[in-house]
């Protein structure tokens, strides 16, 4: 099959023998990919393997940031705590301008890029504050041996180097993915399977370089090897860079499509000024995009198919007979395509999918701290060998390896050969097997909290735990929040990054990580709540300081029922949404075949 014809400089280029992709993406000299030379496994394992040590290098920082703060610079638990909730939460608003740009302005190689070098920049100053500043005196920074005060200079020098970590990571975050995700064509049945199973192996790099950090460089920081522990991370920082520039010349990319801002207030003007007009009855959904004489919308070279939803939008593609005595058929605030009109539908319809999935992030947000709360009060020793309660989470991380592995290889083939679909389970399904399971994981936390109150050692103050119960019966809660992140967050990547429009695709990444951020502020609200409704004045409340004096249980068995009620919530709106449709490209394919004619020729 020959390559489609390129118009460049007003000439006709013909590449014959060569077979371009057919979502619409370029090379990185703007011409059609050529599917042989570009994207493809040969890019998305390098960026795979990028975001792998990207991900080490920040939470090499991020997972024990809080000791930082309370060893190192002197902070009380409760102010460091919240110093590093609005860092967490800066990181995750960061990743709106970050996909705002790629959208808009950048395009998602030119973002990833920058914002991959400012993570390094602030992590090599964060390593030299630390080195030549902070760490004083020498051999400071563990558990007994905290360090000295620090000026003002030192601080504001420490807090713009990790805000700038904060910056590059954010921005960097949503459209690698989004990047990834574009190396394979999804016109293609091939390259549509494989991008599939890339976002699961993607989560599962992320994993991985979670891993790593939480034991190895955790278990040198935890012992005052603070500088070691950072330039350790500057330095996969810097390995990651390297490895996504080595790989330029191969990758596939979408060009920015311009502020989606203005093209969804341009569709809600159009549509305002246009509120009086009614829509023909017979109207043949595809006059819409045909009315507007040639008009190249928004979204690339594929058109969306007109939906029947919010039908008070379709006013802004009606072209009346005003806008022909006044010539405003181009005017984009007058006159909107069919494309620009479904986009902002596109973006409607996500809301409450997402709406649904910060719920499943309060829950998920409870492994790195109450369920690290929960094991410190219970038998961490094991054979004389201490299990330190927040490297239990390796056993979320294992069980997120293993369920993508049972998933991709025995599950999903075994769904596609009783429904006879090859797809298997769609993601809106796997996004609500997701939420079972994370009911089912509360449920199980909640009786472990039961037995652990049932074997608490109130009579022993001086003992070293608080209760006689072994850590280890926590990880059936950690095994099963590790299986709904499987079936949630890969299910969460796959259908944002497929249902939203092709000028959007780095937003929909971006609801992904805004999920994450509301997660843990709804679960410090409702925290905040519980514990002001029960408390009274003989009653420290379910989650006290003591463990063994509150019902943490309670808070579990809540968590479980709040869910329950969200599950039933994302039912209605899943069978509610619909899905998004593109329009063949007619006239490519009658080039396509003219050239095949002429090569048979």
């Amino acid at each position: 099959m020959a390559c489609l014809n390129i118009y460049k400089e007003g000439k006709l280029v013909k590449k014959e023998q060569e077979v371009c992709t057919r979502d619409g993406s370029v090379d990185r000299h703007g011409d059609p990919a050529i599917r042989g030379r570009t994207g493809t496994w040969f890019a998305g394992i390098l960026i795979l393997v990028n975001q792998g040590l990207a991900t080490l290098a920040f939470f090499g920082v991020g997972v024990n940031l809080v000791l930082f703060l309370t060893r190192v610079l002197g902070q009380d638990n409760a102010d460091a705590a919240n110093n590093v909730s609005k860092w967490t939460g800066t990181v995750y608003i960061f990743s709106l301008l970050g996909a705002f740009l790629s959208d808009s302005y950048w395009g998602r190689y030119k973002t990833c890029a920058i914002f991959q070098a400012i993570f390094v920049t602030g992590l090599v100053l964060l390593s030299l504050s630390s080195y030549l500043f902070l760490l004083k005196p020498r051999g400071c920074g563990d558990e007994h041996s905290p360090c000295g005060s620090h000026s003002t200079y030192e601080n504001v020098f420490f807090y713009f180097s990790i805000y700038l970590v904060a910056l590059g990571n954010g921005g960097y975050q949503p459209n690698i993915a989004t990047f990834g995700a574009d190396q394979f064509d999804e016109e293609d049945p091939k390259e549509g399977h494989s991008k599939i199973a890339f976002f699961s192996y993607f989560y599962l790099a992320l994993n991985l370089g979670s891993l790593f950090s939480n034991t190895i460089l955790g278990y040198f920081e935890d012992r005052g090897m603070w500088a070691l522990g950072f330039w350790a991370s500057a330095g996969s920082a810097f390995l990651a860079l390297v490895l996504f520039l080595i790989g330029t010349p191969r990758y596939r990319h979408f060009t920015p499509k311009g502020n989606p801002l203005s093209r969804c207030c341009q569709v809600m003007v159009a549509a305002a000024r246009k509120w009086k007009v009614q829509r023909m009855p017979n109207q043949d959904d595809d006059q819409f995009e045909s009315d507007v004489p040639k008009e190249r919308s928004k979204n690339g070279d594929r058109k969306i198919l007109h939906t029947r939803g919010f039908r008070f939008l379709d006013r802004a593609a009606i072209i009346t007979s005003k806008d022909y005595t006044e010539n405003r058929i181009h005017d984009p605030w007058r006159v909107c395509t069919v494309t620009q009109v479904e986009e902002f539908k596109c973006i409607l319809r996500l809301l409450p999918i997402w709406l649904c999935t910060i719920l499943y992030s309060v829950v998920f947000t409870q492994m790195a701290s109450l369920f690290v709360e929960q094991g410190a009060d219970m038998e961490t020793t094991i054979s004389k060998f201490h299990i330190p309660p927040a490297s239990m989470s390796s056993f979320d991380i294992l069980s997120v390896a293993a369920f993508i592995f049972i998933y991709r290889r025995v599950l999903d083939p075994l769904v596609a050969r009783i429904r006879k679909d090859p797809k298997g389970l769609t993601e809106l399904q796997r996004m609500g097997i997701g939420l079972v399971i994370a009911i089912i994981a509360m449920v199980s936390a909640g009786i472990v909290e039961l037995f652990r109150l049932k074997y608490a050692r109130k009579d022993c103050p001086s003992c070293e735990s608080a209760s006689s119960l072994s850590i280890l019966w926590q990880i059936p809660q950690y095994v099963l929040i590790g299986a709904s992140e499987v079936f949630m967050y890969v299910g969460q990547l796959e259908f944002f990054n497929g249902q939203a429009p092709d000028g959007l695709k780095s937003f929909g990444s971006a609801l992904c990580m805004t999920s994450i951020s509301l997660g843990n502020y709804v679960s410090s609200l409702l925290v905040t709540v519980v514990m002001k409704i029960s408390t009274r004045d003989e009653m420290p409340g379910w989650i006290p300081g003591n463990l063994n004096k509150g019902h943490l249980d309670r808070f579990y068995f809540l968590l479980a029922v709040l869910t329950t009620a969200d599950l039933v919530v994302y039912i209605i709106c899943a069978r509610w949404y619909k899905y998004i449709m593109f329009e063949r490209q007619q006239e490519e394919d009658s080039i396509l075949s003219n050239e095949e004619a002429d090569l048979r020729v």
